[in-house]
Order: C-alpha cells, then sequence, then structure tokens
C-alpha cells in the first residue's frame, strides 16, 4: 500500500523551501531534505550557511480545509518550544525562527524511538523524569490558546470545548463514530467533578508518540513536534506513549517509573478515571482527522480497527 499524502502537506521542492526560508526568516539554506513521520506539515532537515542544523517546518497550503484545534498551529509549534524551554532539563529545540507559515528550529541529536533502539526503556523512563519538569510550567487559562480555539476557566469546561469542537469537525467532515456524540458528551458531564480535581494549568505536550520522542545512547535529546500543545491535566501527556494500551495497567512502565520516581506506580481510582476520558478523546481525534488527511479505502479500515476497541473500551468501563 502506498503511503497517504495529506492535503495539508505542502509538496515542495529543495528550491521552494530555499526560496521560502530566505523569503520568511532571511536565513539560507545550502542544503535541505525532507523528513518524514506525520502527517500535518512540510518538514525539512536543512543546513544554513553558518553550519547551523535545522529543521524548518511550513504549514499547510492557503485554503485546506482544517479540524478546528488546527488553526494557527505552526505558531502553536513556536510557543510550545519557548514556554517548555522554561523548564530545565526538558530538551526541545531552540526557535531560530517563526512566523504563522513556518518555523524554524535547532536540529537536536538522537533519533526518534521509531526507529530500533536497544536502550528504549532508559529513553522512556527519561521521558517521564522531563515531564515531571515540563508540567511544572502552568498557564493561566486550560484549553488551547491563540484565536477561535477551545479553552475555558476551568478544566471541566475546557475539555468539554475541546471534545464539542472535535464532534463538530467529525460532523463537518461526515465521519462515522461508533458511538453517538450524545453518549460522549453524557460521560464527559457525569464525570466532570473527577475532572475538577485539577486546578493548575499545566503544559502538556499531548502528542508524545515513539516519532516525538528523540534519544541516543540510553539518554532522552528531544521533545519535539509540540505545536498541539494545550493547559491541562499532567496525566494527559500518559496517553500517547502507550498508545493503544492503558498505562495504568502497566506500574512498572518506565514512563510512569521516571515521572513518580518508584519501581511500581499505582494510580488513583479518580486518575484512572480521567485516563480514561482522555483516551476516549485522543481516539476521537484519531478517527475524525481521517478525512482531512485523506485516509480513506485499506487505511481507513486498518485505523478503524484498532482505534474502535480502544476508544469503547473505555466508554464501556466508565458506564
Amino acid at each position: 500500500m502506498s503511503a497517504v499524502i495529506s492535503p495539508t502537506q505542502r509538496q515542495l521542492t529543495p528550491a521552494a523551501v530555499t526560496a521560502l526560508l530566505r523569503e520568511r526568516t532571511g536565513r539560507t539554506a545550502v542544503h535541505c531534505g525532507p523528513l518524514s513521520g506525520g502527517t500535518f506539515a512540510a518538514v525539512w532537515a536543512v543546513t544554513l550557511d553558518d553550519g547551523t542544523e535545522a529543521v524548518v517546518k511550513i504549514g499547510p497550503p492557503p485554503g485546506v480545509p482544517l479540524l478546528r484545534y488546527e488553526r494557527g498551529l505552526i505558531a502553536a509549534e513556536a510557543r510550545y518550544y519557548r514556554r517548555a524551554g522554561r523548564a530545565p532539563g526538558v530538551p526541545v529545540p531552540p526557535v531560530l525562527a517563526a512566523d504563522e507559515e513556518l518555523v524554524l528550529a535547532g536540529r537536536l541529536p538522537g533519533r526518534p524511538l521509531t526507529q530500533p533502539h536497544t536502550d528504549d526503556a532508559s529513553v522512556r523512563h527519561e521521558l517521564g523524569a522531563a515531564l515531571r519538569r515540563l508540567h511544572t510550567v502552568t498557564g493561566e487559562r486550560f484549553g488551547y490558546d491563540g484565536p477561535g480555539r477551545a479553552s475555558g476557566g476551568t478544566w471541566p469546561a475546557a475539555f468539554a470545548a475541546m471534545t464539542a469542537d472535535l464532534l463538530a469537525d467529525g460532523r463537518d467532515w461526515g465521519v462515522d463514530l461508533p458511538v453517538p456524540e450524545s453518549g460522549i458528551m453524557a460521560v464527559l458531564d457525569r464525570h466532570a467533578g473527577t475532572l475538577a480535581e485539577v486546578t493548575a494549568p499545566s503544559l502538556v505536550h499531548f502528542d508524545l508518540w515513539d516519532g516525538n520522542v528523540l534519544g541516543e545512547d540510553g539518554r532522552l535529546t528531544g521533545l519535539v513536534d509540540g505545536e498541539r500543545y494545550f493547559w491541562g491535566d499532567p496525566l494527559y501527556d500518559f496517553v500517547s506513549p502507550a498508545i493503544g494500551r492503558r498505562i495504568e495497567d502497566e506500574p512498572g512502565h518506565p514512563v510512569l517509573r521516571g515521572y513518580y520516581g518508584q519501581s511500581s506506580v499505582a494510580l488513583t481510582d479518580a486518575q484512572r478515571v480521567r485516563l480514561m476520558l482522555y483516551r476516549i478523546q485522543f481516539c476521537l481525534l484519531l478517527l475524525i482527522e481521517m478525512p482531512s488527511r485523506a485516509l480513506a479505502g485499506e487505511a481507513e479500515r486498518e485505523r478503524r480497527e484498532w482505534v474502535t476497541p480502544w476508544l469503547l473500551s473505555d466508554l464501556r468501563d466508565l458506564g
């Protein structure tokens, strides 16, 4: 099966990337080549004329339909790196230049955990420790920042608004969900009191699947692609490092051990409920974004086959 090219990813040549970089940042690239892994932006590795190794991320073509939370996503990535940089020991790339269409950041050492590592448990342990430091960075409101994006004065309000926006995207794109919208919102409402236990809006990366975690020689060297960040419950950052699973059922998971500094971690009943809610929202995103990424046919079927049981198991257990 051939790789699906998302409509949100600009198809560019090295000459076009070099010209856009010069126009937008005044910097000159002497070498550039595309990087793979994401589905939203065009991402290229570049070497600047002063020898700096960098990564340039270029936003979607004008007029391409986006999900509601994706508005201003490129500029959000630069904000994330600058804010995460406040936390000591959290490896994020330096922002070299940024605007609404492009972000140029220094290239970090290491390779993503999607590539073979003999010592990935050590990297994941360091990821947990780095997340604990990251979550000490707090904001003034919950949810996304930037105009027209879901947010709220409390975590239950923001989380409900974020979920409602996703469901509205699903309606716009005609996505057939395995559960009715009313059932999903009813579950959120039923557990609003548990969500309300979160009173500080922490900086949440959200998208820490293996492709966005860099490691080298057993060390964590980078957290990248932070454009989907929001202010919310730190627990949400335990969802994407264990895609398809329940991290709370793995008390010895290296991310948990690194985060809590314990050899075995038992989360509370309230924490387990919140994690189920976050996985439900995460699964909804994985399903609802498919048309915007041109996932159809076999690619759509494959995603539905593994996401749907994950979603339904949490909905069933929340009752």
